[in-house]
């Protein structure tokens, strides 16, 4: 008998359903000749607790750390005895085992962790499945390989998991323990990936928070060319008081130019003309989907994942979700026309989009040295009836659609110029794009980017008939969004100081994985430590305070971050787990040692200070003298304040 142990059941259900006969339900299970498809749940084991590898760390004490085990237990989780039980039985009925899991780090554990600990000792074999459409899984079943060949990818995963382990439970057991003695009541959780995120939001908060604004001043003029006139603004040389940014400091030298502006002669002294060709965005990877679907939807990271789980298992409108990737095998795209039909056909946006695709057009997506275990995102090709989906499954999936459309656009071509004029000894400038050929930018936006110019010649006349001046005030950077946490996530390299670091990281993985970045914020939230404000992500009194307590290092992305370069090492067989959990154990030892109950207090009344601190003046934005039209505003509001 061959058993095919799958992740979870909606994957069995797809893989009895591509085997040959009729498919019966046992215990359990599902079976289709000779063979048997049953299932995990998820992760069926988890780590064992402290107390599993001594009774007495069933108290938590200081002197208890480090807690660090010599042989790692794994132990059931809640629920899963009884599908452990199946699994047992029909391993010992079984001449053959394949492992099913997702194709990806995690699937490959959850799977073989639970082979392995019920003691099978002979070969098992690997299905990678990342459609659950019928014929890809039985393209999939003839493609079997030996599991063997993953076994760096497991070692990786369990890796990962002690590490997390180790961390997570020494960290949150010493902060949990020196917050009591600092008067709070409750646990103080800390991971390798939360902490270092909720560090980012509390900085940004802190920026906010401590910015103090000040005021700049711009002149613009408005001109009269040959054929046209346009706006144009003036460039204070470094002889006036200007920031880093060249932003002018005084009001002064504009009310004094803008007064004798009008009527001046000046002439166009450079002009720079550049032809773009801008191919279509790429297919989503899962975590570039989580930012287009918050932006535009206001859909937060946890909300995208959970539709995409619903597209894939549910309706099997999409291939696997879970994706860090935005390349598409080679061999989709002879299928691409077939399959977008399916899944445009009853939808009149996608119909729409569809009729404009040219299927003879091949891009950079298709390409299978870019495809790991997992491809971007794309539509199965089965019929789509997106009336019967829930709205924000039909955006999503459209969002999903749109981007392997666009691939078979032409590319967006626009003439950009920027022009810079001289007028009574000063420099202005401006800029301007036409679009040649929109390509694919219909499809995401009728909005253009920014108007033309008129046309213009180097050394043409002009003349200013108005000018005006505004005045501005700079502003505190904006609060964090799911879209813009989950992009600092993916980027991570922009939020580290040290540049060696920064520069290793910037082809890292990023903080956080495609599976996990959206459960990390919905955890943060949970734990108290963050909380929405409409869109906005705020630190919470109890998480400024945690990540105050903390060294610094653990509230950083540097150290998680190498963490994955590392775990990516193991995979790919480039290191080992031994050194890898060795340097971690050492370094907890430094960590522990910063635990201070009396720190951890201060941060605490520190914090609660600040939440209830006035918040600074801003100076009220005052409108553009002598403006014909009016400028925006650049005064930042009062930042929202978030309770514990």
């Amino acid at each position: 008998m061959r058993l095919i142990i799958a992740e979870k059941p909606s994957l069995a259900r797809a893989i009895a359903a591509a085997l040959p006969g009729q498919v019966r339900r046992d215990d359990g299970a599902l079976v289709a000749g000779d063979t048997v498809v049953t299932w995990c749940l998820g992760h069926l084991l988890e780590q064992a607790p402290p107390d599993a590898y001594d009774p007495a760390f069933k108290t938590w004490r200081l002197d208890h750390l480090p807690i660090l085990p010599e042989r790692w237990k794994l132990t059931p989780r809640p629920k899963a005895r009884d599908q452990l039980a199946v699994i047992r039985r029909l391993l010992k009925q079984a001449d053959e085992v394949v492992h099913a899991g997702d194709p990806d780090r995690e699937g490959q554990l959850l799977v073989q962790e639970v082979i392995e600990a019920l003691g099978w000792k002979r070969p098992v074999a690997r299905l990678l499945v990342s459609d659950l459409n019928r014929p890809a899984v039985q393209r999939a079943l003839t493609r079997l390989e030996d599991n063997a060949r993953y076994a760096p990818l497991y070692r990786a995963a369990a890796s990962r998991a002690r590490a997390d382990w180790l961390y997570g439970i020494n960290l949150t057991r010493a902060w949990t323990l020196i917050g009591r003695q600092a008067g709070h009541d409750g646990v103080l959780s800390v991971g390798r990936v939360q902490t270092p995120v909720l560090g980012l939001v509390v900085r940004r908060d802190a920026e906010i928070r401590d910015f103090t604004p000040y005021p700049f001043f711009v002149l613009w003029v408005d001109l009269a060319i040959t054929r046209g006139t346009l706006r144009a603004w003036w460039v204070p040389d470094e002889g006036h008081p200007l920031d880093d940014q060249g932003r002018l400091l005084t009001r002064a030298p504009v009310d004094t130019l803008a007064e004798r502006l009008p009527g001046a002669q000046g002439r166009v002294s450079a002009l720079e003309t550049r032809h773009n060709r801008q191919a279509a965005p790429l297919p989503y990877s899962l975590s570039a989907l989580q930012v287009d679907a918050a932006r535009r939807y206001g859909l937060s990271a946890k909300a995208v994942l959970d539709i995409c789980q619903r597209l894939y298992e549910r309706h099997r409108l999409i291939t696997y979700p879970r994706s860090d990737c935005r390349y598409l095998p080679e061999e989709h795209w002879a299928s691409a026309r077939a399959t977008l039909e399916g899944a445009c056909r009853t939808d009149d946006t996608l119909g729409g989009w569809l009729d404009g695709a040219d299927f003879s057009r091949r891009s950079k997506a298709w390409s299978d040295q870019k495809v790991g275990a997992h491809h971007a995102l794309a539509p199965t090709g089965k019929p789509a009836d997106l009336s019967r989906l829930e709205k924000a499954e039909a955006d999503v999936f459209r969002l999903i659609t749109r981007n392997v459309l666009a691939q078979f656009y032409p590319p967006l071509e626009t003439r950009d110029v920027k022009a810079a004029f001289l007028i009574d000894g000063e420099t202005f400038r401006a800029k301007g794009q036409e679009v040649l050929a929109p390509g694919w930018k219909p499809l995401f936006t009728t909005r253009d980017e920014a108007p033309p110019l008129p046309p213009l010649a180097e050394g043409e006349a002009c003349r200013v008939e108005a000018a005006g001046v505004e005045d501005r005030e700079t502003r505190p950077p904006e609060p964090f969004t799911d879209a813009s946490l989950i992009k600092a996530m993916m980027n991570i390299a922009r939020y580290v100081e040290d540049p060696a670091v920064r520069r290793t990281l910037r082809d890292s993985d990023g903080l956080g994985t495609e599976a996990t970045r959206a459960g990390i914020l919905e955890t943060l939230i949970e734990r108290g430590y963050l909380v929405r404000r409409g869109k906005a992500l705020r630190a919470t009194r109890l998480g400024s305070a945690l990540i105050a307590s903390l060294p610094e290092a653990v509230g950083r992305p540097e150290r998680t971050a190498l963490w994955e370069q590392r775990l990516t090492a193991i995979a790919e067989q480039d290191d080992e787990p031994g050194p890898f959990l060795n340097a971690l154990v050492e370094d907890l030892h430094g960590l522990l040692a910063a635990a201070d109950a009396g720190r951890l207090a201060r941060s605490l009344q520190t914090a609660r200070g600040e939440e209830t601190a006035p918040s600074r003046r801003r100076t009220p934005w005052k409108t553009a003298r002598g403006a014909k039209r009016g400028g925006r505003s650049g005064r930042a509001g009062k930042p929202r304040r978030s309770p514990s």
